[in-house]
Order: structure tokens, then sequence, then C-alpha cells
């Protein structure tokens, strides 16, 4: 059975989203069906818009950090049923494969379909299709940018029903990356001093990350000024419009050593972002590449001698090297508990219908995030 919905699309790269009347198939056993309450509307959307990251199947309905009410659920092993409030995670984890069993659920081997379209485990198979049966992509196979969504158990954590899904939402992605990539990645200690590039919706929560892990300098780094006044009042010490100034000023609180660890977010990294941040580190410290850019892309104007003599370390970030099943659960409760910020982090709703105009307003540097709320 197939239950009628609607959803935002991309019908091509680069295009844009556009609004679509969609079906999408009842939940089979271990997929659960949600009514959505809330979407945040990521960079990585847009990014399939323009082209940087390709996907597999257009059309492709967008979304992958939502959070929603189980109106239908098929037998599961997590026990999720019809009422229940859940939180998507974009990267799936099946639990058992050698990345979850060792502690890495953010490396999940499910993780390799996310962005082609159909079920993970029926290629054959599409939950999403146009009315004259066209097939839609589900991205992430998730899909929040629809009013109705069908998901593998494998993208959902159950969540208390007391917490407001239209802020809950955002530990599906953005949180949960831009605090990880501080927290984890960088790994961030009491005393260090830090460099976040790009203060979007990913490097405003590793500004959160970073004051949560205690660093005593935390330079924000946007030439946005209300990007820049944003961090500062969600943890970050100093801000700046460029990299070179807030490499000298790092130099000025290490004794010209230099940056403890830096965090690259900006929203189409490029090489040279990655290098003016590996610059900025001291001996041994570590430069975290958590933005994306144009995936065809090659190549780091980096020394490779500054790299070997200077020991730095330069390391990605996936999710901000999360367990989506524990850390999703756990940033919520230092929501609770008034530690970490998310109402401040919305900056403005949109309904389904004005999706184009968010990512207008996101370019524009309007936006630290926007939210879709059903």
């Amino acid at each position: 059975m197939r239950t009628p919905t609607r959803g935002a699309v991309v019908r091509q790269a680069p295009g844009k989203y556009e609004v679509v009347d969609l079906e999408v198939d009842d939940p089979r056993d271990n997929e659960i069906q949600v009514k959505m309450v809330a979407s945040g509307m990521c960079h990585s959307d847009d990014h399939i818009a323009t082209g940087d990251i390709p996907v597999g199947t257009y059309p492709m309905a967008g979304g992958h950090e939502g959070a929603g009410i189980v109106a239908k659920a098929g037998r599961n092993m997590k026990g999720i049923k019809e009422g229940d409030h859940v939180v998507f995670s974009f990267l799936p984890s099946c639990g058992h494969c050698r990345w979850c069993a060792s502690g890495m659920q953010n490396l999940c081997d499910l993780g390799a379909g996310i962005l082609q379209g159909p079920r993970a485990n029926d290629p054959s198979s599409y939950i999403l299709q146009l009315p004259d049966g066209t097939p839609v992509g589900q991205m992430a196979g998730i899909s929040t940018f629809c009013e109705i969504t069908t998901v593998s158990v494998d993208s959902a954590v159950k969540i208390d029903d007391d917490l407001p899904l239209d802020k809950a939402c955002l530990v599906g992605c953005g949180v949960g990356t831009g605090w990880g990539s501080a927290v984890n990645a960088a790994a961030v200690q009491p005393g260090h001093t830090v460099v976040i590039m790009g203060i979007g919706g990913i490097g405003i929560n590793a500004v959160q990350g970073a004051r949560h892990a205690g660093a005593s300098n935390i330079i924000a780094v946007d030439p946005v000024a209300f990007k820049r006044e944003k961090a500062q009042e969600l943890g970050a010490t100093h801000s700046c419009a460029s990299m070179e100034e807030a490499t000298e000023l790092a130099k000025q609180f290490t004794n010209g050593q230099g940056a403890d660890s830096a965090i690259v977010t900006v929203g189409v990294t490029t090489g040279e972002h990655v290098a003016q941040a590996f610059g900025s580190v001291r001996k041994a410290g570590t430069t975290v590449v958590t933005g994306l850019g144009d995936a065809s892309a090659v190549g780091l104007p980096i020394s490779i001698s500054e790299l070997t003599l200077m020991q730095k370390r330069l390391q990605g970030a996936l999710f901000g090297n999360s367990n989506p099943n524990w850390d999703i659960k756990r940033q919520l409760q230092l929501y609770r508990e008034g530690v970490l910020k998310l109402d401040e982090l919305v900056t403005k709703t949109y309904t389904l219908d004005e999706v184009a105009q968010g990512y207008q307003d996101m370019h524009d540097g309007k936006n630290i995030r926007g939210v879709i709320v059903y």
C-alpha cells in the first residue's frame, strides 16, 4: 500500500527544490512510517541541488535532519511502535558490522548507499514515487523534506515524548556533526586554543562542543558579522573575519605556537580552506575537515615537510565521529539540562512550500539554521 504525501525534490543538478505530490510505501518489517514535525535545512541538501554531491537517482527528495511521530510501524528489532517520537540519524547504523561493533557507528557499512536513492536492503525498490509511478530517490534513506516518510529503523532513534521535536530534529545532523568535530575528532581539552572556520549550522555547534570540552580560547571565523556575533553568544571567546587574523590571534594566546586545533566547517570547502587551517595549528596540532565541497576536487596545497616535521595531524570527520544511537540521546540530555543550546540555533522557521526561500536565506548569510515546521 502507498500513502499520499508531499515533498521537496530536485529533478536534476544543478537545480532547485520544488514541492510535488508523492506516494510513500507503507513500512515493511524493520521500517516505520513517520509523520514529520520538523526538518532542519542543512547545507548538504543544497549540495545535492548544486551538484557538489552527486546522487544516484533523480528526482531526489531532500532532507536528512528531521524528527516526527510514528504513524505506522512494521515489526522491528528496536521495538519502535505507533505514537513514538523519533529523531532520524542521517547515517544509519546496523549495530553489528565491524564499524558499529567497534564504536564507530558513523562509519556503518549501510552508509555506503545513502546517496543512491532506493532501499538499502533492496536496490530494486523505491519507497517514494511520483503519482505517475516514476521512482523518487530518498536522501540518506529518510527524506525529511516530506510530510510523511517511511524509513529503516536503522536510521531512527526513539526519544522522550516531552522533548520539542522542532528543536530535537537538529541533533540528527548539524549538532552532532559540529559538536563531535570538536569533542571527538579534534579531541579538544581544557585550556586549548581552537579555531573554527565557518560559522553556519555545523560551525556553531563546533563552538558549543569546544566550550563543553573546556577550551580556553575559541576563535570563530566567518566573513559575515551576524554569524560572528551568534558564535560569541553560544560560546566563542573571540571572532575574526579572516583566517589570517585568527591565526595571529591564536599565536598570541600560545606564545607564538598556533592553535591546538582548527576545525574546517565552511559551507563549500576547498583545498585552500584546509591549507589555511593547517597553517594555523601548532606542532602536533590537529586540523579537522568537516565541510564538504566539490566531490571531484583533489589535492591540498599544504607542505609535506610541514606535515612531517611538525608532526601535524589532518583528520576527516563524518557526523562528528559520532555514535548516533548514543550521542543523539546524550545531546538531548545536555539540552534538557540547559547545557547544549538548541532553541538559539534556529534563526527562522519555514513551511515546506518555502524551502527554496530557506536556502536562498542561507546563501545570503541570514541563517544559522532554518527549520521547516510541518
